[in-house]
């Protein structure tokens, strides 16, 4: 009987529930987002302060920028790791993915809570 041979990080299940999960987060987060403001008519700077500074968007904007981050770490991780094959280099990647991710997530709720 021959071994099987395993390689890569067989993340599976898991990762795919949570991208589905992050999407639906996403997709509903938009939805809410959008009634928002086709109801209150955000079309100047003061009308999107009061909806963003709302404390229901306050909270899951937050939710949403997070799993935006997260739901793009995955993409692009299994992207580095399905066609980057030098490891040096895709750990280098998935470094240079992660900082900007983090970074990028950081910033924008900063922007919001400054709001």
């Amino acid at each position: 009987m021959k071994a099987k041979i395993l390689v890569g990080a067989h993340y599976g299940l898991k990762d795919w529930i949570i991208q589905r999960a992050t999407a639906v987060v996403m997709a509903l987060y938009t939805l809410i987002l959008g009634i928002a403001i086709i109801a209150g008519g955000a079309d100047n700077q003061e009308s999107w302060r009061g909806l963003i500074g709302n404390g229901f968007f306050r909270f899951v904007t937050p939710l949403f920028i997070l799993s935006l981050a997260y739901h793009a770490w995955i993409g692009v991780r299994d992207l580095w790791m399905d066609y980057v094959k030098c490891t040096a280099v895709r750990l280098t990647l998935h470094v240079v993915t992660i900082l900007v991710l983090v970074g990028y997530a950081v910033w924008a709720v900063q922007i919001i809570w400054r709001l």
